[in-house]
């Protein structure tokens, strides 16, 4: 048993780290698959909109899906559909075709996220330890290792067809190869003859929608760093070029190390502590970077923000995958869909507000969903209580 969890942990590595790449190859070719299709940026900009409305759509359906079947079937179909899938947007040559491209690139990516994420806590309760954080900090790497090899091919002028075609055929390998080493589905112990039987569950429980809402707030605030840093660093501080793109690059670096270490620190200090003092941090750093007039200074309270972040999110997809262990796609579903959609609305809610304060004045909002979030903190804090089949489950203490 001990080796195959070893395994399964190693499989779930494989696919966050494909994840971050396949999506990361997609964001590096972003100007030359424009160019192709003959767009404009207003264009793109709808046509992104349905990117995430498959993701959403795809994060939906394969929750219970993976309830019902299995992370160990449901996790290579929804690898080899998202690795399929990225090539679409490299055939494209028209608004229309770029925007069913990205409709079932999104379905793929928003299927293997709440899959991967579902069997990642299986892994998680095998080991009976925190181990989600470092499965996040994998898609990191995987958009930085796609970063590097698409800035190679694009140096020496590989159309995007070529690439995103080699990178589809790796993907389904990937896939494939992995399948073996995920785990089973958990068995679940056999009930008296004489236990009556229970009603089915048909509502999502509220503890699952605060959690969702937090992730929804948070990701908004990891959507503001993306889109927003390196232009806070240009046009409110003028800052070269060169010098704005390592706001963004602190906060990801950042991001990626606190992901590495927040296992660690949730096995000893446990979760509330993770989410409620990372928030805190995020907060205090997301208001230096904002009221800073100093470009050294700001790059700091980004590179602080990225720590106080990094592991937030993990924390409330674990809670959801352990909420209930009959549910956990479900849940966690309903975790990454709201997340995502935060994420999306970042620079949507941020846009406007400039018409009304200035750029850094605007972070102010990120920075009170931060503090939200570390004053709600003790939703993550849960007591085992039976479940109808007579395993544990974790409720709001």
């Amino acid at each position: 048993m001990e080796r195959s969890l070893r395994s399964g942990r190693l499989a779930t590595f494989a696919y966050f780290t494909l994840n971050g790449f396949l999506m990361g190859m997609w964001i590096v070719h972003i100007p030359a698959v424009e160019h192709r299709a003959g767009i404009s940026h207003a264009v793109l900009g709808w046509l992104l909109l349905l990117l995430g409305a498959g993701a959403f759509a795809g994060m939906q359906l394969v929750g219970p899906l993976t309830d019902r079947f299995g992370a160990r079937i449901v996790v290579p179909l929804s690898a080899a559909l998202c690795s399929a899938a990225v090539l679409l947007p490299g055939l494209a040559t028209s608004a229309w075709a770029l925007g069913a491209a990205l409709l079932v690139l999104g379905l793929g990516n928003g299927c293997l996220d709440v899959s991967m994420n579902a069997h990642a806590v299986q892994v998680e309760r095998g080991y009976g330890r925190p181990v989600m954080s470092a499965f996040h900090a994998a898609f990191s790497i995987g958009g930085v290792l796609a970063a590097l090899l698409g800035a190679r091919t694009l140096s020496q002028e590989i159309t995007p067809a070529a690439t995103l075609g080699a990178v589809a055929l790796f993907g389904l390998a990937v896939a494939a190869l992995c399948a073996p080493a995920l785990l089973r589905r958990e068995a679940r112990p056999a009930e008296p003859a004489d236990t009556p039987k229970a009603a089915p569950r048909r509502t999502t429980p509220r503890r699952i929608w605060i959690l969702a809402a937090l992730a929804l707030m948070l990701m908004l605030c990891e959507g503001v760093a993306n889109d927003w840093s390196v232009l806070h660093l240009r046009d409110t501080l003028d800052a070269p070029a060169a010098t704005a793109a390592l706001a963004y690059g602190a906060f990801a670096t950042a991001m990626t190390a606190g992901r590495l270490l927040a296992d660690r620190v949730a096995a000893r200090y446990g979760p509330v502590a993770v989410l409620r003092h990372g928030a805190s941090v995020a907060a205090a750093g997301m208001t230096v970077a904002a009221l800073s007039p100093w470009i050294p200074l700001a790059l700091i309270g980004w590179t602080v923000f990225g720590i106080g972040l990094s592991g937030c999110i993990p924390q409330l997809f674990s809670a959801a995958g352990h909420a209930d262990q009959d549910a956990a796609g479900a849940n966690v579903s309903r975790v990454a869909g709201l997340g995502y959609l935060g994420m999306l609305a970042g620079p949507a809610v941020i846009g406007p507000l400039t018409h009304v304060v200035p750029l850094n004045l605007t972070f102010l909002l990120p920075v009170a969903f931060c503090v939200l979030a570390a004053c709600t903190a003790g939703i993550l804090r849960s007591r085992p209580a039976a479940t109808r089949t007579g395993t544990m489950e974790t409720e709001t203490a």
